[in-house]
C-alpha cells in the first residue's frame, strides 16, 4: 500500500481536519515520524524490542480442525501470543519511541477495548513516561479487567460520560484534552485514524502483521499467497497491517465490520476526528451512535485508507452481527483450543457463514489475523452465559 499524498490524502479521505491550535503539533509529529522511519538505528532499536520484548514473529496457526470441517485451509496468524494479548503493542512501540525522540514525557491515549491502553501504559512504564488514557463510561465497565491492568502498569485512566460513553467520546476527549498539553504530551492514536500522519503512520508499524505472515505462508501453502486475507475493522490497524503484506498479490482483502457499527457498509463521507472517510451519520449529517459487542468495535468511523481501498476495489467489506459472534468465538475455542477476542470472533464468524459458498469456495487458503485474545471478554460472556440460561430455564 503507498505513501499518501503530500496533503495526508488516500485518493478522496484522510487529511488533516484539526483546530489551528493542532496543525503545528501534527505537523512536528509528522516530520518527526519521516526523519525516524529513515534513520536505521531507530528501525534498529524498533525491531530488537519486537524480537526481545512483544515476542516476535508471532505464530502462524493451521487451523486443521476448523479447517476440515469447513473445506478451506484457514490459517490463524497469531496476534493474541504478542506482549499485553494483542498486536495494539505493534503501534504503540513505535509511537512510544518517536515520542521520547521528540522530548516528549507524557503519552496521552484512548481506547475502547482496553488493548491499546494497556499497551500505552506498557511503553510508558518500559520508557520511563507519565501515561492518561481516555476511556468511555460504558468501555470501562465492561472491561473491567483492561482498566485494573492499565492501573497496575501505573497509568491515569479517566473516565468519559459524555454521548454514548464508548471509544468516539474518549477519542474526542483525549484529542480535546492534547490540545493544551502539545509541548509536553505525545498523543498515542491507537489505529489507523485521526489527523495525517497518523493513519499512514500507525499502518506502517503495523505491517509488520502482513510482512511476517506472507513469509510464514510462503513456507506452507503451495502457492505461497493464501487466495482470502481477513482481519475485523473497528478503525481498522490490525486490517491496515494485515492487508499491507499482501496488497501486491492476488489475494482477496476482506475486512469485517460490527453490523452496528458498519461504516463502510452504512456510512456517508464525513468528517470525524480529524480525518475524512466514511463515517455513519443521520439524515441531517450528525455522527449516529455505532453499536458492537465487541468494544473495539463500537466505532462509528474507518480508517480512510480502508474507505480508499473500497472505492478502488482493492479491498471488500462485510459485516456479521453481535448474534453471530458468539458462536463463533465458541467454535474456534472448541474446535481449535483458542480463545480469541470478540472483535476477531467477527473475522471467524464471517468466515464460518461464508465457507463452501461463492464467497469463500472450497479449497480456499485463508489468512485470518487474531487480533487478540480473548481474556478480557470472559466477565461478558459469562454474563452473556448466564442470560441464556435463565432464559431457556
Amino acid at each position: 500500500m503507498a505513501a499518501p499524498s503530500a496533503r495526508g490524502r488516500f485518493g478522496d479521505y484522510g487529511g488533516r481536519f484539526v483546530p489551528e491550535s493542532l496543525v503545528a503539533a501534527c505537523a512536528e509529529v509528522e516530520a518527526a515520524f519521516r526523519d525516524a522511519w529513515a534513520d536505521p538505528a531507530f528501525r534498529r532499536q524498533l525491531d530488537q524490542l519486537r524480537a526481545e520484548y512483544v515476542g516476535r514473529p508471532t505464530a502462524l496457526t493451521p487451523a486443521w480442525n476448523l479447517s476440515a470441517e469447513l473445506g478451506i485451509t484457514l490459517l490463524l496468524k497469531r496476534e493474541d501470543l504478542a506482549h499485553t494479548g494483542s498486536h495494539k503493542i505493534n503501534n504503540v512501540l513505535g509511537q512510544a519511541l518517536l515520542a521520547r525522540r521528540m522530548g516528549r514525557t507524557r503519552l496521552i491515549a484512548e481506547t475502547g477495548a482496553g488493548q491499546h491502553g494497556v499497551a500505552t501504559a506498557t511503553a510508558a512504564a518500559l520508557f520511563g513516561l507519565s501515561c492518561t488514557v481516555f476511556m468511555g463510561e460504558r468501555d470501562l465497565e465492561r472491561q473491567a479487567l483492561n482498566v485494573f491492568r492499565m492501573r497496575m502498569l501505573g497509568a491515569e485512566v479517566i473516565p468519559v460520560t459524555s454521548g454514548s460513553r464508548t471509544l468516539k467520546d474518549a477519542t474526542s476527549e483525549a484529542m480535546r484534552h492534547w490540545v493544551g498539553v502539545t509541548d509536553t504530551a505525545y498523543y498515542c492514536i491507537g489505529s489507523v485514524m485521526g489527523p495525517h500522519p497518523y493513519p499512514w503512520m500507525v499502518r506502517e508499524f503495523q505491517r509488520v502483521i502482513g510482512d511476517e505472515a506472507r513469509s510464514q505462508c510462503a513456507r506452507v501453502l503451495a502457492a505461497a499467497v493464501p487466495t482470502h486475507v481477513i482481519a475485523c475493522v473497528g478503525g481498522g490497524s490490525n486490517a491496515a497491517g494485515s492487508f499491507a503484506g499482501f496488497a501486491d498479490t492476488s489475494a482477496e482483502l476482506i475486512g469485517v465490520e460490527a453490523a452496528g457499527g458498519a461504516a463502510m457498509g452504512d456510512g456517508r463521507d464525513g468528517v470525524l476526528h480529524g480525518y475524512r472517510s466514511r463515517v455513519l451519520q443521520d439524515e441531517d449529517g450528525q455522527i449516529r451512535e455505532a453499536h458492537s459487542i465487541a468494544a473495539g468495535l463500537d466505532y462509528p468511523g474507518i480508517g480512510p485508507e480502508h474507505a480508499h481501498l473500497g472505492d478502488i476495489g482493492r479491498a471488500r467489506y462485510v459485516s456479521v452481527t453481535d448474534e453471530e459472534v458468539i458462536p463463533a468465538l465458541t467454535r474456534l475455542a472448541r474446535t481449535e483450543g483458542i480463545l480469541c477476542a470478540l472483535e476477531s470472533a467477527h473475522a471467524v464468524a464471517w468466515v464460518l457463514r461464508a465457507a463452501g459458498t461463492p464467497e469463500l469456495p472450497a479449497a480456499s487458503t485463508v489468512l485470518l489475523t487474531l487480533s487478540g485474545r480473548g481474556d478480557k471478554d470472559m466477565p461478558a460472556l459469562m454474563q452473556h452465559h448466564e442470560q441464556q440460561g435463565e432464559r431457556s430455564s
